[in-house]
């Protein structure tokens, strides 16, 4: 199928902020990319966005102790590089549509585990959140320049 074809996976992305308003980020396990990330997911089929953000974080940091602070208004979307296609996602999909939530961590840190039962991060750290673009892998840059307009309006 070519890249055009396929369809964009439904998605929700999670800015996780402490109580220092650092952002989490996790090193990516699979080894594609030297790269971190903000926790995202797939969203199941008929699964509300909430449900799913919940779901997501608990399933790749064990985080379950939070305040929603905002749910972006708007799908941020974003597009796999050619050499991808095919690769992730079992070539089903040619990028994402992603739903972003800010989120406030309210538990202790000790609540954060990245060692779960299908683990997507080597290891996590806090991070300022104007780091956030350059962690991040080239085709997702756009995306994160968005989520972080947003965030300064939660932070400043």
């Amino acid at each position: 199928m070519q890249k055009a074809q396929l369809p964009l996976r439904k998605c929700v992305g999670i800015v996780i902020l402490n109580k220092d308003n650092k952002v989490f980020v996790g090193k990516r396990i699979d080894q594609l990319f030297d790269s971190w990330q903000m926790p995202q997911g797939g969203v199941n089929l008929n699964e509300p966005l909430i449900v799913a953000m919940k779901r997501e974080l608990e399933e790749e940091t064990s985080i379950k102790k939070i305040e929603i602070l905002k749910e972006f208004d708007q799908w941020l979307e974003y597009e796999l590089p050619e050499n991808l296609i095919g690769k992730i996602w079992k070539g089903k999909y040619r990028g994402q549509k992603q739903k972003w939530f800010i989120i406030k961590f309210t538990g202790q840190e000790k609540e954060i585990n990245i060692k779960t039962k299908y683990p997507e991060f080597s290891e996590w750290k806090w991070v300022d959140m104007t780091l956030l673009p350059h962690l991040i892998v080239k085709f997702k840059k756009h995306i994160y320049k968005k989520i972080l307009v947003e965030l300064k309006k939660y932070i400043n």
